[in-house]
């Protein structure tokens, strides 16, 4: 969606947050953000989780369930590195490991143009 936003009024920076289980799903929207310089600022939450899969196998009654099907719902082995695989898709990024970190980086991404991402770590 954000690429979508982007496109439709590029006279306007797009704040695109997301989960890195779902960004998983959608990463090549990256090399878009690159190729078509757009101005779009990622936010990747980094739980490494599929935080929104664990709650749905909750809804279903899988009570109980072992460590095999756990770790299918982790994102631990191997960890994404949202850092190298935005810039290996040609999108400035950094990693945010403090709230502090966050704010000097998110403001250097609202000063400028073009695609970023800042993953926070939580």
């Amino acid at each position: 969606m954000a690429v979508g936003a982007a496109i439709a009024a590029p006279d306007r920076k797009v704040i695109c947050p997301h989960g890195d289980g779902g960004a998983a799903y959608t990463m090549q929207a990256l090399w878009t953000m690159a190729r078509e310089k757009l101005d779009v600022t990622v936010l990747i939450y980094a739980n490494r989780s599929y935080a929104i899969l664990n709650v749905e196998l909750a809804r279903v009654g899988a009570i109980g369930a072992g460590p095999k099907a756990r770790s299918m719902l982790d994102l631990h082995n191997p960890e994404m590195n949202w850092v190298k695989i935005a810039e290996g898709l040609g999108v400035e990024a950094s990693r945010a490991t403090t709230s502090e970190e966050f704010a000097a980086q998110y403001a250097s991404a609202m000063a400028g143009r073009g695609p970023r991402l800042i993953e926070l770590m939580t």
